[in-house]
């Protein structure tokens, strides 16, 4: 394993192109469950800095990552070579939600001109990195990219915006742990 000063160069390009990557969080104290959830979509993640990144988060059955980004900020990013070199690359920091109904979401939509829809999306994931790291990834099994999935967009483009209003406060309010997290 190999720490970095920053996310640039050959870092950047590598998590700039897959197609996929994996946020972990988890709440304070020995209670409750760390969760990790698949995330990806063209055009959703974008690294805004050296030592900032962001992704579009979009809406799901639950909430894990916002609550426990509201209880402690913790969190790490990692992305893994499925085709070509064998590389993993993990990003530790602390995070923030901002949620669509915060006056701040439209300005940072701008951060990703190449989403293919933000109509479900229910906020941006803004984080410090602090720790930028790589490994060798000689494990991760190789597998072909096919495409992304529509279907969470299918779903939210059936929805009016207050169709998605109510979906956040019935299914995201707080996490399996009942820690609270988004509050329109």
């Amino acid at each position: 394993m190999k720490v970095h000063d920053a996310i640039t160069g050959r870092l950047r390009e590598f998590v700039e192109r897959q197609p996929m990557f994996f946020v972990a969080t988890a709440p304070s104290g020995p209670e409750g469950h760390v969760n990790v959830s698949p995330k990806g979509m063209a055009g959703t993640f974008a690294v805004l800095g050296e030592h900032e990144v962001a992704y579009l988060d979009f809406r799901g059955s639950g909430a894990e990552t916002a609550a426990h980004l509201a209880d402690n900020g913790r969190i790490t990013i990692m992305f893994c070579a499925f085709e070509g070199p064998p590389n993993i690359v993990r990003l530790h920091g602390t995070g923030r939600v901002v949620p669509l109904t915060d006056p701040a979401f439209p300005a940072l939509l701008a951060h990703f001109p190449d989403a293919p829809d933000t109509h479900g999306a229910r906020a941006v994931v803004l984080i410090d990195v602090h720790r930028v790291s790589d490994s060798c990834g000689y494990s991760v099994p190789q597998m072909a990219f096919q495409g992304d999935r529509d279907t969470l967009l299918r779903w939210s483009e059936r929805r009016s915006p207050s169709n998605l209003a109510d979906y956040r406060r019935k299914k995201n309010t707080t996490s399996i742990d009942g820690l609270p997290a988004f509050h329109d």
